[in-house]
């Protein structure tokens, strides 16, 4: 067979050349050294071993080859073609959203509690400055400003202090006798039994009874602003605490309306004692009088209120009694009260 040369004497590029590319024949180079640090001795190796088929051809690199760099000046003309094109996009984006409704009115207000608030309340909030402190006789005069509704409206005190009622020791329940009264006619009922039924009908008492009127109250029986009762009546009474203890109704000792002089107790209610107690979040509710009194006369109410919440400290309340004082009207916004300068005020002599 002369037309077939010997492999063996051939020389490396004719040997690759005459046989065909065989992919399962496809072997690796044995070489002790690393073809990454060596990259054209491992080309030079594959050549020459003489049963390496390689699996692709392999193409010469021009080393002589120029380089092409660009131009300064086609380089520039790009990023300003794409500066334009995301100029272009954003303008895009902008002109298809929707631009947003402009608020008006009371949905244009900041704070989200006065968007509900009536056109009235929002003009007489601007008489008094939201988180300034005033003193007494200043607050008042604010106070009767600010009511100007169509009824009379009655003037309310809210101090909040740093107990926790959920602990005994910081319960705070008791009474205070307004100097010049609420302003507004009591509805006194009195249970009790015997010789006490007349003396309080002689007291002044609306509606007087015994084991009937307990009857009338199961039956839903509600026509009076206060319940006083006897100690002896107290355990016929304790049948109706599920329903005289949620409207604030329940004869309590500490309250007043258990106790054995009916008729001081009748004329104490009549005359202005009022009951106030903490609530969960350690706040004191009360009235202390209506915006129709002087204000001399809301000024004597409210420190004999004040003097009453003082003197009733609970015994576990420790750090800073009072944490703030603020007044209102029944349908007006509160006016907040200098604590330091409420304390030390003197009202005028009663």
């Amino acid at each position: 067979m002369a037309g077939v040369a010997n492999p063996s004497i051939l020389s490396p590029p004719t040997v690759l050349s005459s046989q065909k590319p065989t992919a399962s024949r496809c072997l690796p180079s044995l070489r002790p050294f690393s073809s990454s640090a060596y990259p054209s001795l491992a080309l030079l190796n594959l050549h020459l071993h003489p049963l390496a088929k390689p699996c692709l051809p392999i193409i010469p690199r021009k080393l002589d080859a120029p380089i092409i760099r660009p131009e300064a000046s086609d380089v520039a003309a790009a990023e300003a073609y794409l500066a334009a094109d995301e100029a272009a996009s954003d303008s895009a984006v902008a002109t298809a959203s929707p631009q947003p409704k402009i608020k008006t009115g009371k949905a244009a207000l900041p704070l989200k509690r006065d968007r509900t608030r009536s056109k009235r309340f929002l003009e007489i909030q601007k008489l008094r400055e939201n988180k300034k402190e005033y003193d007494v006789p200043t607050a008042i005069s604010l106070l009767k400003g600010t009511a100007n509704t169509k009824f009379v409206e009655s003037a309310e005190a809210h101090f909040r202090l740093n107990i926790d009622p959920k602990y005994n020791d910081q319960q705070l329940r008791a009474t205070v006798n307004l100097p010049k009264g609420t302003g507004q006619t009591i509805k006194v009922a009195v249970l009790s039994q015997g010789e006490r039924i007349d003396e309080a009908k002689n007291a002044g008492a609306d509606i007087v009874g015994g084991e009937e009127l307990i009857e009338q109250i199961k039956g839903g029986f509600m026509d009076f602003d206060k319940l006083i009762a006897s100690p002896d009546m107290m355990p016929k009474v304790a049948s109706l605490g599920k329903l005289l203890g949620p409207r604030g109704l329940m004869p309590n000792p500490k309250a007043g309306t258990v106790t054995t002089d009916i008729s001081q107790a009748i004329q104490e209610f009549k005359k202005g004692k009022v009951e106030y107690r903490v609530d969960k979040t350690g706040i004191v509710h009360l009235a202390f009088g209506q915006v129709n009194f002087t204000d001399e006369d809301l000024i004597i109410n409210l420190m004999a209120a004040v003097r009453s919440v003082e003197t009733n400290k609970p015994s576990g309340a420790k750090g800073v009694y009072w944490k703030s004082a603020h007044i209102c009207s029944s349908m007006g916004p509160s006016v907040r009260l200098n604590i330091r300068e409420m304390l030390d005020y003197k009202p005028p002599e009663v």
